[in-house]
């Protein structure tokens, strides 16, 4: 059998790949913060500026969030999104070096209420949010401010190395991450709510077969399920959460309204309409900050069917 001369390749994509997340976890936290700041906006203007196929795909998913836009309007809007993207970056490389105090000064949280209540009556909740923000920086926030511990799960990378990596920095900030393997990550989240526990879930794109057909920005794309059946399993709350930068240093977050379990249905009804109401409260923040929705890849099922067809 003749060896696949792409694996070498691979396997040094891979090192190089491991080697550059390692040097910024151990490099980029050293840097006097002005510095890093502006390191990350060269970078974020230096990738938009070579109109790669991140770049265009990010405007291709704008121009849905904003019917309508200019050209130019869309340009501006891919330029502050991968600033916005690479602030997340930045922001994530040096937060295992930040103090409880500086997390907490960098986050105000609208209607925390519904977490903390939820949480207090002992149902167990679920907060489900899209790509949008930084996300670590909400679940530091909920462990180190709130003393909160949580579960989450976190998608196998490519090398390995590089998934430990994100894992053990995810760790660091006091989370427990589950790998997304079959559906032994379904069983442990499950058990954590019952015990009354914190579930956070990333929920706005999945390409499985066991995904939810959606209505989003008026076309069709899929979902993840588990946030929905996990409600409908356990009893817990279901929160929608939306986070947005602007031009200060401090992260905001919006904790919605919960998503109510449907009266009536089987439960396949049940869960198409609980992620649609999810669908609907991430469209409200995607539509408000829409420069801070980091969707670089395809969502709708309508681009999905147009790179299958150019195959």
């Amino acid at each position: 059998m003749s060896e696949d001369p792409a694996q070498p390749r691979n396997g040094l994509r891979d090192r190089l790949t491991d080697g550059l997340y390692g040097l910024g976890w151990g490099a980029v936290k050293k840097l006097p913060e002005p510095v890093a700041r502006a390191l990350f906006r060269t970078i974020a203007d230096q990738a938009w500026k070579r109109r790669g196929k991140s770049v265009l795909r990010l405007e291709s998913n704008l121009a849905r969030v904003v019917p309508g836009a200019s050209p130019a309007r869309l340009a501006e809007l891919s330029r502050a999104g991968m600033r916005s993207y690479m602030r997340y970056w930045m922001e994530s490389f040096r937060l295992p070096t930040w103090s409880p105090a500086r997390i907490r000064a960098s986050i105000e949280v609208t209607d925390a209420h519904r977490l903390t209540d939820g949480l207090d009556s002992g149902r167990g909740v679920i907060l489900a949010l899209p790509h949008l923000g930084n996300w670590d920086l909400a679940g530091a926030w909920v462990t180190t401010d709130l003393k909160v511990p949580f579960t989450t799960v976190a998608e196998r990378l490519k090398p390995e190395t590089l998934y430990d990596r994100f894992v053990a920095y995810r760790e660091g900030l006091g989370m427990e991450v589950l790998p997304h393997s079959g559906g032994a990550a379904f069983g442990t989240l499950a058990r954590r709510l019952r015990s009354g526990g914190l579930v956070c879930l990333v929920a706005d794109r999945d390409l499985s077969a066991s995904g939810v057909e959606v209505t989003f920005f008026g076309d069709t794309a899929r979902m993840p399920a588990g946030p929905a059946l996990l409600a409908q399993q356990t009893g817990a709350l279901l929160l929608p959460v939306t986070l947005s930068y602007d031009d200060t240093p401090v992260m905001k977050a919006r904790i919605h309204a919960p998503v109510e379990l449907p009266e009536s249905g089987d439960r396949t009804e049940k869960t198409s309409s609980m992620t649609q109401a999810l669908a609907d409260a991430f469209a409200v923040g995607i539509a408000d900050h829409p420069e801070d929705w980091h969707m670089l890849q395809r969502l709708w099922l309508a681009d999905l069917e147009t790179r299958e067809d150019r195959t």
